[in-house]
């Protein structure tokens, strides 16, 4: 875990490009399921395509052993659905996010996911598929 915090610190300070490779190979060379759902998940956050994004998300989702994640991930699901057009797929991600939230902490972390599915559903009534600032992908 170590070497993936490390990765995702260097993407968090604008080594994205280096934080991805490394991300990249803890991916190829981890088989354990938790390690890979947390790798997935940042490296989600790493890609230039929404497309790629998703296909991170998804495996992320996969991968997924800890309930604690689930809020997070069907969250990250449905704003990828929902800047791909996809209405229909990113209301079923933010209503099981939604589901989770009473499972979340009261903390830092669990604040930023209930305000994120706010942002989301706010985006989804209104149609838009632009990228939300609150999106650590952009």
């Amino acid at each position: 875990m170590e070497q993936i915090i490390a990765a995702v610190e260097l993407g968090r300070t604008g080594d994205r490009e280096t934080a991805r490779h490394q991300l990249t190979d803890l991916w190829d060379n981890s088989t354990n399921s938790q390690e890979r759902c947390a790798i997935a998940h940042y490296l989600a956050d790493l890609q230039h395509d929404v497309n790629a994004e998703l296909e991170w998300d998804l495996r992320a989702l996969e991968c997924v052993q800890d309930d604690g994640w689930l809020p997070s991930l069907h969250l990250n699901l449905a704003d990828d659905y929902r800047r791909l057009a996809q209405p229909e797929l990113a209301n079923e991600h933010l209503e099981a996010a939604r589901e989770r939230l009473p499972e979340l902490p009261e903390d830092g972390y669990g604040q930023v996911i209930r305000a994120g599915v706010g942002h989301v559903a706010d985006a989804l009534k209104a149609g838009s598929v632009q990228p939300l600032a609150s999106n650590p992908s952009t």
